[in-house]
C-alpha cells in the first residue's frame, strides 16, 4: 500500500507542475473525483474546474518555480500526508507545506487539506 500511497502524491505533485491546460486538465479528470474539493488557508477549490483554476492561478503566481515532495509519503486506510516544497528547480524553497489527501474506493482524490509551515518573507 505504501507504493500507492507514493505514487498518488508523486502525480498529484506532477499536476501541480503542469503548465499546458489541457493536459493538466486530463490528470485532474484522471486523478480527483468529480466533487473534489481542495482547501489550503488561500483557497477554497470545490470540483475539478475550480481546483484546475487554483493550480493555473499559483503557477501565475509563482512562474518558473516548481513543486516537489520534501519528505517521505505517509498514509493508511484512505487517507495520506505528505510535506512539498515550492521553489526554483535547482534552488531553496521558498515555500514548504504539508497536505492530507483523502481518497476514494477507486483511488480518486476527494478532498485535500493543504497547510502552509513556511513561507519566505513571513514570520510564522
Amino acid at each position: 500500500m505504501a507504493a500507492a500511497f507514493d505514487q498518488l502524491a508523486e502525480r498529484y505533485i506532477a499536476i501541480w507542475n503542469e503548465t499546458e491546460p489541457a493536459r493538466r486538465r486530463k490528470d485532474i479528470d484522471d486523478l480527483w473525483a468529480p466533487e473534489g474539493r481542495y482547501v489550503d488557508p488561500l483557497a477554497v477549490a470545490e470540483g475539478r474546474a475550480a481546483i484546475d483554476a487554483t493550480i493555473a492561478a499559483v503557477q501565475s503566481q509563482f512562474p518558473g518555480m516548481m513543486f516537489r515532495l520534501a519528505g517521505p509519503v505517509d498514509g493508511h486506510h484512505n487517507q495520506v500526508r505528505f510535506t512539498w516544497a515550492l521553489g526554483p528547480q535547482d534552488g531553496e524553497a521558498q515555500i514548504v507545506g504539508f497536505d492530507v489527501a483523502v481518497i476514494d474506493d477507486n483511488g480518486r482524490l476527494t478532498q485535500v487539506l493543504g497547510f502552509l509551515d513556511r513561507v519566505a518573507g513571513e514570520d510564522r
